[in-house]
């Protein structure tokens, strides 16, 4: 009988893949970074034939490992249009360790939020469920958000309290579902998986304008108004429940600047302009607004690459306006911030069985 140790790393693949399709730790870390229904091995030939290898090199035949830290959050702005006033929700998330890997156009990634992590206890138990998901291919990026938050507090400390405390509203809820879908014109030269991935290495710097659409849906509810009591009563009066859904186009830009190869800082901006219905609900009354939202998607990248090695720095935020209800502004920000260690290697032997294995799998 062979011993157990020897079919380790096989062995381990294979919970590893199991496990990202059922487990919920760091949700939304399952990510398919090609948006088709092709086998791995048609997508690897169609990237190397579309890819200009002068400006980034790809690595289909290397398992990509990463080691990470990792922070996930969606707050709820509220303002007035008149003034300077406004309120910020945050919610009091985990700071979660972990590792993934990427192999081909499969990437998994497992972390978890250790207490070690985490000490904030003034800012109140934010219990959620955040699906961030972002799928990069050659020519496409797809980006979908499941926000499920119970529990926010008010940012900066001591806003809204007598204490100097953090005004924690424990019946503050959000709930967003989103998808945003672009065309990447300039896919030859710019990698997206490059900064965000690292299982390409982008070797001179290029930019390309990105097209496409979004549609957003979400609820925002409290059991009482958001503002709080401390605040002057002159104030606009905000509903305890607002239901919105929006669609339109968004088109942007993005460019990578290398540096002597091997740094990098990428930048994308993308900007619609979307119809936006919202029923807002307060002391027993519906005022429905519809009209055009303004929506912004900021990613930052930053990092140092080399052929078998990177180290990155992401950065992402997507703000959804809401139609505005007599001089109130809403707004509902998800953004993800992650530190990386990336290592590119080949595996051993039992490894690369079990990985030809899942490549006859899906051709």
């Amino acid at each position: 009988m062979t011993p157990l140790k020897n079919k380790f790393p096989a062995l381990l693949i294979i919970i590893v893949l199991l496990a990202g399709c059922y487990l919920p730790l760091d949700c939304g870390a399952v990510m398919i970074n090609n948006a088709s229904a092709n086998s791995f091995t048609t997508v690897k030939d169609t990237a190397r034939n579309l890819s200009d290898t002068t400006y980034y090199k790809t690595y289909p035949d290397l398992i990509t490992g990463r080691f990470y830290f990792s922070r996930k959050s969606t707050s709820l702005l509220v303002g007035d249009k008149s003034s300077d006033f406004e309120l910020d929700y945050k919610p009091n998330t985990t700071l979660n360790m972990g590792v993934g890997a990427t192999y081909r156009n499969f990437t998994l990634n497992l972390a978890y939020g250790f207490p070690f992590l985490n000490w904030d206890t003034d800012k109140g138990k934010t219990n959620y469920l955040d699906l961030q998901a972002h799928f990069y291919s050659t020519k496409l990026t797809i980006d979908f958000f499941g926000q499920f938050y119970n529990g926010l507090y008010l940012d900066p400390k001591g806003k809204g309290t007598l204490d100097g405390s953090y005004y924690v509203r424990p019946d503050l809820k959000i709930r967003e579902i989103g998808l945003s879908c672009q065309y990447v014109f300039n896919h030859r030269r710019f990698s997206y998986r490059a900064a965000f991935l690292q299982n390409e290495w982008q070797r001179k710097s290029a930019g390309t304008f990105l097209l496409g659409g979004e549609s957003y849906a979400g609820i925002a509810l409290a059991d009482s108004n958001i503002i709080p009591k401390t605040i002057p009563k002159e104030k606009p009066a905000v509903a305890t429940e607002a239901r919105f859904y929006e669609f339109g186009p968004n088109a942007g830009y993005a460019y990578t600047l290398v540096i002597a190869r091997h740094f990098y800082i990428t930048g994308s901006l993308s900007m619609s302009l979307d119809y936006n219905r919202t029923d807002y609900f307060a002391d027993g009354k519906t005022i429905t607004t519809e009209g055009l939202s303004p929506n912004t998607n900021l990613r930052i990248f930053c990092g140092y690459n080399t052929e078998r090695s990177a180290i990155s720095f992401t950065f992402t935020n997507n703000k959804v306006s809401l139609a505005a209800a007599n001089a109130n502004t809403v707004s509902i920000n998800t953004g993800n911030v992650r530190l990386n260690y990336v290592r590119r290697f080949s595996g051993g032997p039992k490894t690369r069985k079990v990985l030809k294995k899942i490549d006859s799998f899906f051709e």
